[in-house]
């Protein structure tokens, strides 16, 4: 294999599970090259007396593990990026941790290596973690592997040992798609292996892991790829300036180049390039830029600004592969924030096609994600979004998902290919609309979205708000929670998923009647914010109303109309919410009505009253 030339730095990521020796590997490496300065290593020697693992010996891990919480408890927490060069060849390490808890971290250290250097433990062999972090390499499409069987030493440098283990993991890998794997048995603590042959390996005839690493030979340059930039922002600094800021995400642009507005589709020349403060003639890939172009483009952030000779794909429906990494679990339909390239937008996981068993490797059916599952997802965005599939371009390619509610990152996803259903279904249009269906009607189309626990009394006072409606001349419908599930959702049953699935059913449902011009009473324990909040989004502002019928659960289990919780107490009955299933609480609901203070008629008035306020009865 060839060399890349010592002006190229190889990205590396270290992995493995925990405790293999990563950080004590890649303090080796800084030791061996020369790569400590003096001070650091008397900070390093001072600190092993008070931290390190090695009695009173200088304990290599500490030059890497910088956090106070990683020197006490002894492993890698955080992403800590280091360089060294040997006369051969420069490197930028990522070491990654490898506690499971910090799984993200390691797929975050991942994401930018173009090698990985994966830790074993001789003496444990290949444990699920060693699993699980090659399958998130293979997932970021990092195609070469250098596997360092460490602490040879403790299992007395036999052959036999380093053979089994290389065997398995190649055994593993086999169906997986990379393009290199070497295995060396090395002890990172005594440096055996590492720059130098080492004698107590002699039946070991392949290079060290110096010698490995400078000659891999790593492709995938984004420079190669066409020009694209995601914008981030329209500079605007006179009257007379429109530039389109952005980082190149591969490729390079040229003053006098045509380039595209890939959600217009319109195109233009590039008048000029300015990086930082300086007019260029062209720039590369990882460059942060700002484009003057010979025509006007109504572009915004998140849109991609590509090379009109290879555009790339616009949709809204996608196969991916999802990292879970949120501590509550994933579920189907249930919506969060996706985050592409500069783009913000909701999306919602359609199907969980299936999860990969990181032991065998095999498909497996499963109702959700758990943390640090893996796993082949379809999903749907709200609006269009600029994409390639991961293999191509790795920064058109991946996205996070974060919760709506707490905007925590919960997962991380590539693109593998786009559905194209969206484009194939498209809307049909009628020339009369909800707000002329209202009007004919005499009203105006609304949800009110009645939600509580079970026995608060929510279908109690959407039947006498029902009764007062019509006896206004109202023409309304109340989709209850019951009722649906003879019909629409029989086939669910009552986890969390399922809860998610039938919310879902019944809030496009409730679209549909909106659109007919009705006011529509949605009557469902609907117990999580995430749900709600996707049904109030189906429509339009003014059109959702939220009514919270706040009753104690104390009150509710005191009523239990159907020996509900009687039965969810004594067992009988599980995932019963306000017993062994959690209800959250509406933060900002248009309408509270409070069922131990007033009787259902009063309370069906106050929402009369609300409607009639806000002008959506005929007067």
């Amino acid at each position: 294999m060839t060399a890349t030339q010592p002006s190229t730095p190889l990205r590396i990521v270290t992995c493995g599970s925990v405790d293999d020796g990563k950080s004590t590997l890649l303090g080796r490496l800084l030791y061996d090259t020369q790569h400590v300065f003096e001070d650091q290593l008397e900070v390093a020697e001072e600190e092993s007396r008070r931290w390190g693992t090695q009695a009173r010996e200088l304990d290599l891990a500490l030059l890497v593990d910088g956090l106070q919480a990683e020197r006490e408890q002894k492993i890698t927490i955080d992403v800590a990026y280091r360089y060294f060069s040997t006369a051969n060849r420069s490197f930028i390490v990522a070491d990654a941790p490898g506690h499971e808890q910090y799984t993200c971290n390691m797929a975050t250290g991942a994401s930018t290596a173009s090698l990985a250097l994966l830790l074993v433990d001789a003496r444990n062999g290949v444990v699920d973690q060693t699993r699980r972090h090659t399958c998130i390499l293979e997932l970021l499409a990092i195609r070469h592997i250098v596997v360092a069987v460490n602490k040879m030493d403790l299992v007395g440098w036999t052959e036999s040992a380093f053979e089994a283990i290389s065997c398995d993991y190649l055994d593993y890998t086999s169906s997986l798609n990379f393009e290199s794997v070497t295995t060396i048995p090395v002890s990172a603590l005594d440096g055996d292996n590492i720059s130098d042959t080492s004698e107590n390996s002699k039946w070991y005839m392949g290079p060290t892991l110096i010698q490995a690493l400078e000659s891999a030979h790593v492709e995938g340059s984004q420079r190669k790829e066409p020009f694209r930039m995601p914008v981030q922002w329209i500079n605007r600094p006179t009257p007379d300036f429109r530039g389109y800021s952005g980082t190149i995400a591969s490729g390079e642009v040229r003053v006098g180049d045509e380039v595209v507005g890939c959600l217009s589709g319109i195109t233009a020349r590039v008048s000029s390039l300015m990086n930082a403060d300086q007019e260029v003639a062209s720039a590369i890939a990882g460059n942060a830029v700002t484009l003057q172009l010979d025509e006007h483009m109504e572009l915004g952030r998140g849109d991609v600004i590509a090379t009109s000779k290879a555009r790339p794909e616009v949709s809204d429906q996608f196969a991916t592969k999802l990292i879970w990494l949120g501590a509550e679990p994933m579920l189907p339909q249930r919506q969060y924030w996706m985050k592409i390239g500069t783009q913000t937008t909701s999306v919602r996981v359609l199907t969980l096609d299936y999860v990969i068993d990181i032991s065998t490797l095999a498909h497996e059916a499963s109702t959700k994600l758990e943390l640090n599952q893996i796993a082949r997802v379809k999903i749907s965005v709200a609006k269009s979004v600029v994409f390639e599939p991961f293999h191509v371009n790795t920064n058109l390619g991946s996205f996070i998902l974060m919760d709506r509610i707490t905007n925590e990152t919960v997962g991380a996803g590539m693109i593998e290919f786009s559905l194209r259903r969206a484009s194939n279904i498209p809307w049909q249009p009628f020339q009369v609309d909800k707000v002329q269906r209202g009007r004919s009607l005499g009203q105006k189309p609304c949800i009110l979205w009645f939600t509580g626990l079970s026995g608060a009394g929510k279908s109690t006072i959407a039947g006498c708000l029902e009764e007062e409606l019509v006896r206004r001349g109202c023409h309304c419908y109340i989709l209850d929670g019951d009722n649906i599930r003879h019909g629409l959702s029989k086939d669910l049953g009552f986890t969390d998923a399922d809860r998610v699935a039938n919310i879902k059913r019944v809030a496009e449902v409730a679209k549909l009647f909106l659109d007919a011009g009705l006011i529509t009473i949605v009557c469902l324990i609907s117990p999580f914010r995430n749900e709600r909040l996707m049904a109030r989004e189906l429509v339009e502002p003014s059109e959702f109303i939220e009514v919270f019928v706040d009753t104690p659960l104390d009150v509710c289990e005191a009523r239990d109309p159907k020996g509900l919780y009687k039965k969810a107490r004594s067992g009988d009955l599980i995932n019963f919410t306000g017993v062994d299933s959690p209800y959250e609480s509406p933060l900002n609901p248009e309408i509270v009505l409070k069922t131990d203070k007033s009787s259902q008629d009063q309370l069906a008035k106050e929402v009369i009253a609300f409607l009639d306020t806000n002008h959506y009865l005929a007067s």
